[in-house]
């Protein structure tokens, strides 16, 4: 939902491969993102949700399907949303920014 307010459409959920899962898909103007969603009881374990290892099982994944989404030749991105009870979505854009 917050995507989708933020002008965003979902074209894919869950999209599992053969190196890991992709969360979401969005699409919006000429940008695809492979999102990964963090969900934490709290605020303060949102620091520790997400790291360069689970980025790039996000990144290896997005490698393997990228082409069935980005058909119009869309950039492509790793995006993360950050969630927990009383806070407001956080929404890092261009997560991963691989080394080397």
């Amino acid at each position: 939902m917050f995507l989708a307010q933020a002008g965003w459409r979902i074209v894919g959920e869950r999209v599992k491969t053969k190196v890991g899962e992709i969360d979401l898909v969005a699409q919006r103007a000429g940008l695809i993102a492979f999102v990964e969603v963090k969900w934490r009881r709290s605020g303060a374990a949102l620091a520790d949700a997400i790291d360069e290892r689970r980025l790039a099982r996000v990144a290896a994944a997005a490698e393997l399907v990228w082409q069935e989404y980005a058909t119009q030749g869309e950039d492509i991105r790793i995006d993360v949303i950050l969630l927990a009870p009383g806070r407001k979505p956080t929404h890092i854009e261009n997560a991963w920014m691989p080394f080397g």
